[in-house]
């Protein structure tokens, strides 16, 4: 009251100056944006950016290693383009956490920071939430666009099975979870009709309607707001945002950089990533995979779809979006996140030279907005089985991911019953790896 007194002489008045308190909330941030590539399933680290040319064949397997931009850091022979833009990249080679079976534990633990173990099963309304959520509360877009888009699946834990945890807004609420892009910005016809009028609805007859609902919601609940309100709200400002409209137009792209993205569902989803972020959008998530063993959990044939499926698309999708980002002035501001939910075995496996899951050392990707180029962090034992030097979690690698984006990882938000929680207890930013 004090402040807002003192303000009124300057001639704001309290929506101004709260306006101005929510402005500052982010005064540090590294990164207005972050675009998440999630590799579901675990990617292998030995076989891209941890490769161990000098150890026995059944661990180093039947890639051989190339050198990248940045003097003695060698990556995996089927990345050179991502081995390019390696001076703009910081790779973690010592991450590692406790879960090695439930891939929906482990993606929940390397989105959130929160590792639960191995109790594995869907996405719960208890869960924390995702950084696209928590950013979207803190930081909200200036513009009608949603803060948090997840696309071009919600993964399920196994085909058929529940949604996995780790993308949605948890125990902050239903209206925090991300818009969900579940059509192929690959296919010809890519299109979303949903954020446009019917054909029999003019604006003014929009407003009238949506006058409607609002007056009608007040009168049935004595003027009190739930999700289910919030969600319409949502759903309306989508309804009437040209941002949204314009941004998810990939016809309006160059041919030629479409191309270079990639003309697959992972390409085409990565260059959306970046059109969302460029319309105002905080976070945009890919999730590599319909569910978490279609693409990147490699128990088989481990090297045979590296090599002719995964490692091309990402390669092409990631060096393009970073050249991308820095054509457009946009890479000092948004941060590059590559992750999966871990690693792979060192040791190849006898179900056609397959690795299986491995959470005791991964390595992970971060690029841009607040973080350094050229660098890498910790590293992993001559086989790539345990950190030997600067081991960290899922949760630092959260907490710096927040760092980046201006939010204190200890921050203390409410659900929607009153009850504190401490965002990330158990993570500290990572200070090496901040620029």
């Amino acid at each position: 009251m004090i402040q807002a007194g003192a303000a009124s002489y300057l001639g704001l008045n309290l929506p101004q100056l709260l306006r101005a308190n929510e402005a500052r909330k982010g005064h540090d941030a590294r990164a207005d944006a972050c675009i998440v590539i999630f590799l579901n399933g675990g990617p292998s680290h030995l076989d891209m950016w941890d490769p161990k040319p000098d150890a026995p064949a059944e661990v180093r397997g039947e890639f051989k290693p190339i050198p990248t931009s940045v003097p003695g850091v060698l990556f995996g022979e089927h990345l050179p383009k991502f081995a390019r833009q390696m001076r703009r990249c910081t790779v973690i080679r010592s991450a590692h956490h406790s879960v090695n079976n439930a891939h929906a534990a482990a993606v929940y633990c390397a989105l959130t920071g929160h590792d639960r173990g191995e109790i594995g099963g869907g996405a719960r309304p208890d869960d924390y939430p995702c950084v696209g959520s928590v950013v979207g509360v803190r930081r909200p877009p200036a513009h009608a666009v949603p803060p948090h888009v997840l696309l071009p699946f919600i993964t399920k834990e196994g085909a058929g099975g529940p949604p996995q945890p780790g993308f949605f807004g948890g125990w902050l609420g239903k209206t925090h979870d991300p818009l969900v892009i579940l059509r192929d910005p690959n296919a010809a016809d890519f299109a979303l009709p949903e954020l446009t009028l019917g054909p029999d609805i003019n604006p003014s007859r929009f407003d009238a309607r949506r006058d409607l609902e609002v007056r009608l919601a007040a009168a049935r609940k004595g003027g009190t707001a739930d999700d289910l309100d919030g969600i319409r709200a949502k759903a309306y400002d989508l309804l009437t945002a040209p941002a949204m409209r314009e941004a998810v137009r990939l016809d309006r792209e160059p041919a030629k950089l479409r191309d270079s993205y990639g003309r697959n569902i992972y390409g085409q989803s990565v260059l959306l990533a970046r059109r969302l972020i460029e319309a105002g959008t905080r976070v945009a998530c890919v999730s590599w995979a319909p569910d978490a063993n279609a693409t990147w959990d490699t128990h088989g044939n481990n090297f045979v779809k590296l090599k002719s499926e995964l490692l091309p698309q990402l390669d092409a999708a990631f060096s393009t979006l970073l050249d991308d980002l820095d054509a457009r002035g946009m890479l000092e501001r948004t941060l590059v996140v590559v992750v999966g939910d871990f690693g792979r075995t060192p040791k190849i496996n006898t179900n056609g030279a397959g690795r299986d899951h491995w959470n005791f050392c991964y390595s992970l990707v971060l690029a841009g907005g607040g973080v350094k180029g050229g660098y890498v962090h910790g590293a992993s034992d001559k086989i790539g089985a345990k950190p030997s030097r600067n081991p960290v979690t899922p949760a630092d690698v959260i907490a710096t991911v927040y760092e980046c984006l201006g939010v204190p990882p200890d921050l203390e938000l409410q659900d929607r019953l009153g009850r504190p929680y401490v965002l990330c207890p158990w993570g500290r930013p990572i200070p090496e790896v901040l620029a």
